[in-house]
C-alpha cells in the first residue's frame, strides 16, 4: 500500500504482537474476512484494480490490526451494504470494518471498544431545495431517502421510525439521484461519504448539507455471532488493539491518507 511505512507500530507492541500471533496461531483462526459499505469513501470503496476487494480507512486499519496480531485479514466486496451486514450476520463472513452500535445489531454482532472513529451523518438537499432546518423535528412532513439497513445513531433512528417519512433504497447513488429528480426532500447520509460520491457523479454542485448533523457515531468493528473466529480471546486482543490506535495519531492519519488516495484515484483513473 501507498505510504505504508508512514504507519509501522511503534518496537514496544512487539512482545504483545508475537504473544498474541501464538495465541491465535493455537486456536486455529489465523484468518478473518471481513467486508462493509462498499459506497463509503474514504473509509471504504471497491478496488478499481480488483473489484472483489475493499481499500479505504477502515480497511488500511484492518489490515494494520491483523499484522499486529499475526492474522490475515481479507476485506472483501460482499455486494450493497445491506448485502454485506446479512453476510456477516449469518456468518458467511467474520467481521464489519466499521459499524454503528444499535441495539438490534447487539443482537448479532460483538462490537469491539473503542470506537476507531466518529462520523457525523447529515441532512443533504438540492442546491434549489434547502428547507429551515435547525432540529430533527424540522424533517417532520417531508419526504426523506435513507438506505436500506443503515443506522445514524439509536436516538435517532428511535425518532425517525416514529416520526419521519424516509424511503430506504439499496445505496446512496439511487438516494442522491432521486433527491435531484424531487422525488424526495433530503437524504441523511455520512458526511464525508455523501461528499466523495457527490463528487464522483458530478452531483457536489446541486446539492449541499444542512447544519448541524443529525448525529455523530462511532465506527466500530463489529465481529459475527456466528462466526467460528468469535472467541473471547480474539475480542479480547482486537481490543487491546483497538485502544493503541485510538491512543495515537493512526486513525487520523488513515483518513488524511485515503482522502487523497479517493481524490488522486478520481483524478487519474488510479486505485492508488
Amino acid at each position: 500500500m501507498h505510504g505504508r511505512g508512514a504507519y509501522r507500530w511503534p518496537c514496544l507492541l512487539l512482545c504483545l504482537c508475537l504473544a498474541a500471533a501464538g495465541v491465535l496461531a493455537q486456536e486455529s483462526c489465523g484468518q478473518l474476512t471481513a467486508t462493509g459499505n462498499p459506497e463509503y469513501p474514504p473509509y471504504l470503496w471497491r478496488d478499481p484494480k480488483d473489484p472483489q476487494r475493499l481499500i479505504g480507512v477502515n480497511a488500511d486499519l484492518l489490515r494494520q490490526v491483523g499484522d499486529a496480531l499475526g492474522l490475515d485479514v481479507k476485506v472483501v466486496y460482499a455486494g450493497p451494504w445491506s448485502r454485506a451486514q446479512e453476510e456477516v450476520r449469518t456468518g458467511h463472513i467474520d467481521l464489519l470494518a466499521g459499524y454503528f452500535i444499535t441495539q438490534a445489531r447487539e443482537q448479532a454482532m460483538d462490537f469491539i471498544s473503542p470506537a476507531f472513529l466518529y462520523t457525523p451523518s447529515v441532512v443533504w438537499v438540492r442546491e434549489d431545495g434547502a428547507f429551515a432546518y435547525e432540529k430533527w423535528d424540522d424533517l417532520k412532513g417531508r419526504r426523506g431517502g435513507t438506505l436500506v439497513n443503515n443506522s445514524h445513531g439509536q436516538q435517532f433512528d428511535d425518532f425517525a421510525k416514529a416520526n419521519l417519512d424516509l424511503e430506504a433504497v439499496p445505496s446512496a447513488r439511487q438516494a442522491f439521484e432521486k433527491l435531484l429528480l424531487k422525488r424526495s426532500d433530503y437524504v441523511v447520509y455520512e458526511q464525508y461519504p455523501g461528499m466523495a460520491l457527490a463528487r464522483q457523479l458530478n452531483m457536489d454542485g446541486r446539492l449541499k448539507v444542512l447544519a448541524p448533523a443529525v448525529s455523530s457515531e462511532g465506527l466500530y468493528l463489529a465481529l459475527s455471532h456466528a462466526s467460528p473466529c468469535n472467541q473471547p480471546r480474539l475480542r479480547e486482543l482486537l481490543a487491546k488493539q483497538m485502544r493503541q490506535i485510538v491512543s495515537g495519531p493512526l486513525p487520523r492519519q488513515l483518513l488524511e491518507h485515503n482522502l487523497q488516495r479517493w481524490e488522486q484515484q478520481q483524478s487519474t483513473g488510479d486505485a492508488e
